[in-house]
């Protein structure tokens, strides 16, 4: 039986979607009556056959076969991304086996968050995936297909692949990854260099050098941040071939579930057997599903601003106070890293998105019955992929977990409430995960010291500045500031003071992603520091009061005495040589993080 919970939180998402939902499904049927090229005049059928092959024009020209568009983000300078190269080949030949035709629709921008880090440029991440959608949506909008293969992986670019999909809802849709990378330098080994850098104890040679091995070949990054829950979650809500999120790259076994992401997108037009349009596949039963299954893994807090923009695309108003109630019924059933020490090679191992798949169904906590792309319910994701005499099939995992410290039944669970937490008080609206910090940090009462930059921070703990317990406050990072950008290198600082015997906690209108552990973390207040919000006006030596077990995040003062103190005022200057001026509308028209944080107007 569903659990009581899950099953109120979708009755309330519906109920207040209601209408939105509606005007989308009427847009999608509108859009269903049009049948695709045979509106087409002859001089703009034209076009769209010239580059084709005979054989490719002949079957586009009769009709009656599927064209299917193929969305990539392949660029070759980033290792998620790299082995794209080769699958619109392997795409059309799987295709052509089936009857129909494809077409290299659009490439759409893909940006690393990773090579950002800390630099100018990771001001355009979060803005990256509206752009996505947009170029999804321009290579879509020539109207000549019957379905989509979508290309991505990583942070930005699977959510705004899907919601350009999603405003293309009357075509089917499967979302097709590429895989991680093999196992490197281990992750909590590659994050002690890091801390050992940041102390001034190891050399940037030696940095270098973790960190090259740690990022050794193509493929994704091996940690459990934002790319790789992006993964889980094309499982659980049913839009991967089943098993397909953490398959090597250049594998037998990843050549054939990507054949098999072809023959299922044609068997899901309207010339299959099973028509179904993407739009109606995800509906408020499958966004629940999502978050239950981000609540259960530990993923990455740049869900939380994902999953409510994607959530919009479909007609739905997803809320952070949605994760907040199902953190509380969602155990934790999965130790990776930053949230343990596995990688995803390992998680994947002790049976990955399929094991806690199968655990949360077993426990009522996922919506069984919902449609997929693979058309069994969600059942079918609950199961691993294997090469049986070298053809596609899935067989059933152990019934024991084979390692413990890795992945856990639900009766068994690490922590019975999944640890994502909504705070709010007299500072705003904050998300707070709580999954790899120790208890005994979740609660803290101390000064701030209050920054403009993340470079401002830096600065301040080489010259000692950070002493005693204190609320690191960086703001000015908020979607409307500076784009939002991730904070990741605040992360080996503060867990340098916080193993020095300081208490510490991090508050920012800026994000952390999924790289957040260790340290209390209170990410994406909202209102933002630039839309007037008060942590504008917090000073150094204010006292605030953060409590992950009560969801409380204030400071002492009156609402009168943040009234009388003047905001301080965003920084102007962008700095040159990384295109930020050509994003500046974006930033006028950014919505708050709760909502999004996006720039686009569904109309």
């Amino acid at each position: 039986m569903l659990n009581t919970l899950v099953e109120q939180v979708t009755a309330e998402l519906e109920l207040r979607s209601a209408l939105p939902r509606q005007r989308y499904l009427n847009r999608l049927d509108e859009a269903l009556q049009r049948a695709p090229y045979q509106r087409l005049g002859c001089s703009n059928l034209a076009h769209v056959l010239a580059a084709q092959p005979d054989a490719t024009r002949l079957i586009i020209k009769q009709g009656g076969a599927a064209n299917i568009a193929i969305v990539s983000s392949y660029n070759e300078m980033l290792s998620a991304h790299a082995p794209f190269n080769e699958y619109p080949a392997q795409l059309k030949v799987a295709l052509a086996k089936v009857g129909a035709t494809a077409q290299f629709a659009a490439g759409v921008p893909a940006m690393c968050d990773g090579i950002t880090q800390g630099e100018a440029g990771m001001q355009l991440s979060l803005f990256s995936r509206d752009l996505i959608a947009q170029a999804t949506a321009i290579g879509l909008t020539h109207g000549v297909f019957e379905g989509g293969l979508y290309l991505g992986v990583c942070d930005k670019i699977v959510p705004g692949l899907l919601i350009g999909a999603l405003h293309f809802g009357h075509l089917p849709a499967l979302l097709v990854p590429a895989g991680p990378m093999q196992s490197g330098l281990a992750n909590k080994d590659k994050a002690a260099v890091r801390e050992r850098f940041a102390r001034g104890e190891a050399s940037r040679d030696e940095l270098l050098a973790a960190e090259l091995a740690a990022y050794h070949q193509d493929g994704t990054c091996t940690f459990y941040g934002t790319a790789n829950t992006n993964q889980l979650l094309m499982e659980v809500m049913g839009l991967h071939v089943p098993g397909s999120a953490f398959v090597h790259p250049h594998t037998p076994l990843r050549a054939a579930m990507t054949a098999e992401a072809a023959r299922l997108v044609v068997r899901n037009s309207r010339h299959g057997q099973r028509h179904l349009p993407l739009g109606k596949q995800i509906d408020a039963r499958v966004l629940v599903n999502a978050m239950v299954g981000l609540l259960a893994s530990g993923g990455s807090t740049n869900l939380t601003l994902h999953l409510p923009a994607i959530a919009r695309a479909a007609g739905y108003e997803l809320r952070w106070e949605d994760f907040a109630a199902l953190s509380k019924v969602v155990p934790l059933l999965a130790r990776v890293y930053p949230n343990g020490a596995a990688d995803v090679n390992q998680f994947q191992a002790a049976g990955g998105p399929a094991w806690i798949i199968r655990e949360l169904l077993g426990a009522g906590l996922l919506h069984a019955e919902v449609s997929t792309v693979a058309g069994e319910g969600l059942a079918a994701y609950a199961r691993e992929p294997w090469l049986d005499d070298g053809q596609l099939a899935w067989r059933e995992l152990p019934l024991q977990s084979p390692a413990l410290e890795i992945v856990r039944p639900v009766s068994e669970p690490f922590v019975p409430e999944a640890g994502l937490q909504l705070l709010s008080g007299n500072l705003g609206r904050a998300i707070l995960k709580t999954s790899a910090v120790a208890p005994v940090f979740w609660q803290i009462q101390a000064q701030v010291r209050v920054f403009d930059s993340e470079a401002a921070v830096h600065q301040a703990y080489q010259r000692g500045e950070l002493s005693g317990d204190l609320v690191l406050v960086v703001r000015f990072q908020g979607p409307r500031a500076n784009g939002m950008p991730e904070l990741h290198k605040l992360m080996p600082l503060l867990v340098n003071l916080q193993r020095a015997g300081q208490k510490v906690a991090l508050l920012t209108d800026g994000r952390l992603s999924g790289a957040s552990g260790q340290v209390l973390a209170a990410l994406h207040l909202t209102p933002e520091a630039a839309a007037d919000g008060p942590l504008a006006r917090l000073q150094d030596g204010d006292w605030v009061h953060i409590d992950a077990q009560q969801g409380l995040l204030a400071v002492q003062l009156t609402a009168a005495e943040l009234a009388a103190r003047a905001p301080a005022l965003a920084p102007q200057e962008l700095t040159p040589g990384f295109g930020l001026g050509l994003f500046s509308a974006q930033r006028r028209l950014v919505g708050p993080a709760d909502k999004g944080a996006t720039s686009l107007d569904w109309g």
